[in-house]
């Protein structure tokens, strides 16, 4: 969905190893990502099913429908390949880094950070996480260090709201 006045690009550009390439359609590592259940527990909550294909397809276009959908890419020796999804939409920003190996190396934070760069330079004055699970303290701490803050207690955990400032 478009929701700035510039069109979602091809691809975003992160940092020298990381870039968001616009959602076209879905690859099997995405596939993959929604059946672990780890992924699965952090994205959806406890005793979530892993995902058919009927349901991953169901979830990218409603993402796709909310704003501008990405694939998330890291370089890995010559060649970029996905890890993860991330959308950014007027009222939620979710992310899902699929891949297990490539949590907690900081490719999150640069993501959202760059999201929140471009949210700023398109004009957006506010951005939304609509919930954080509480048990997923590296999700609160990711949005927390760009200055998001918790807001409305939604049924495991919390919603969260970034104020820009232009």
């Amino acid at each position: 969905m478009k929701i700035f006045k510039e069109d979602q690009p091809d691809i975003l550009t992160v940092s020298k190893r990381i870039r968001l390439i616009k959602f076209r359609e879905i690859i099997p590592e995405a596939f993959a990502w929604y059946q672990d259940r780890e992924t699965l527990r952090l994205v959806d909550g406890p005793d979530r099913r892993p995902y058919d294909r009927e349901t991953l397809s169901r979830m990218y276009r409603v993402l796709g429908k909310m704003g501008e959908l990405y694939y998330i890419e890291y370089q890995a020796a010559d060649h970029f390949y996905p890890i993860g999804d991330v959308t950014l939409a007027l009222h939620d920003l979710p992310i899902v880094i699929g891949d297990p190996a490539c949590r907690g190396k900081g490719i999150g934070s640069q993501v959202i950070n760059a999201l929140v760069e471009r949210a700023t330079r398109q004009g957006l004055k506010h951005l939304y996480v609509r919930e954080i699970y509480d048990y997923n303290i590296a999700s609160q701490k990711l949005f927390l260090k760009y200055g998001f803050r918790r807001e409305g207690k939604t049924k495991l955990g919390h919603a969260y709201h970034l104020v820009i400032s232009s």
